[in-house]
């Protein structure tokens, strides 16, 4: 049996972009209040692309710059499901093409993760890509203005992780989940 928790009340202190600082109430089971801060998110879409043919095709990956570590990661395409109401599997065809100029005629849904739990009500929807064929580049910001697309080789992106060459969740959690549960895409 769980242990109840109970949210008492929250208040907004702080708004920008899409994102949102709580400061909640809470009650624990033996009654004491607690107060506890988080950010509310509307959660993100990262895809997993394979480009190629079976048995040869290569995971789709983008190279950016990320402010808040200071350095440039690898990672699968992505973004934030910024437009109210849009179902996650658009936002990922949307972003896709956004950021790497691809069309995915198959796109499967992986389902999700919670990104940061102790801080964040984020989860990240995650899908598998095929069948791409070449668009245009719709890239927002500096960040992805300059960001660059590499295609590796599946069994290399699952070494990688081992090599903590790919550290980035919804890329590391993407690619395992390929690996337990769709590997027949590949």
């Amino acid at each position: 049996m769980t242990a109840e928790f109970n949210r008492v009340n929250e208040k907004l202190v702080h708004q920008w972009a899409v994102w949102s600082l709580i400061e909640g109430k809470f009650v624990d089971p033996s009654g004491a209040e607690f107060t506890r801060t988080f950010v509310r998110s509307p959660g993100a879409v990262g895809i997993i692309a394979l480009d190629g043919d079976k048995g040869s095709r290569k995971v789709v990956l983008v190279r950016q710059y990320r402010p808040a570590l200071g350095v440039t990661t690898l990672e699968i395409p992505a973004g934030m499901r910024d437009l109210e109401g849009e179902d996650p599997i658009l936002t990922a065809h949307r972003e896709l093409e956004e950021e790497t100029g691809l069309v995915a005629a198959t796109m499967v849904d992986l389902g999700r993760h919670i990104s940061a739990p102790g801080m964040s009500d984020s989860f990240v929807n995650l899908f598998l890509a095929t069948n791409l064929t070449e668009t245009k580049i719709d890239r927002h910001g500096p960040e992805e203005q300059f960001m660059t697309i590499e295609k590796i080789g599946f069994e290399r992106c699952i070494e990688m992780i081992k090599l903590g060459e790919i550290q980035d969740a919804k890329t590391v959690i993407g690619l395992l989940l390929v690996a337990l549960t769709a590997k027949t895409y590949i």
